[in-house]
């Protein structure tokens, strides 16, 4: 694999995970109740429990975007 492909795949694998965090995160802002009600179908917990579970989920996947997507994209961007 060439770098310019390594760069190319980093690229898209980064602008197409920052759009699922923000479908995710426009979700979660405009119909949170919702979203609870179907969860707790599936897992007993409370509106607090969720929320907290959400927001760590959100910012987990924040920063594995900003460490495996976006900073090498740019290291590769430096050095070539």
């Amino acid at each position: 694999m060439s770098a310019e492909m390594l760069m190319a795949f980093l690229g898209w694998s980064a602008i197409i995970n920052i759009c699922i965090l923000i479908y995710w995160s426009g979700f979660l802002l405009l119909a949170p109740k919702w979203i609870y009600r179907v969860s707790c179908q599936w897992f007993d917990m409370t509106e607090q429990q969720f929320s907290i579970i959400q927001y760590c989920f959100l910012g987990g996947f924040k920063l594995f975007i900003l460490f495996f997507s976006v900073v090498p994209y740019f290291a590769l961007r430096i050095i070539l």
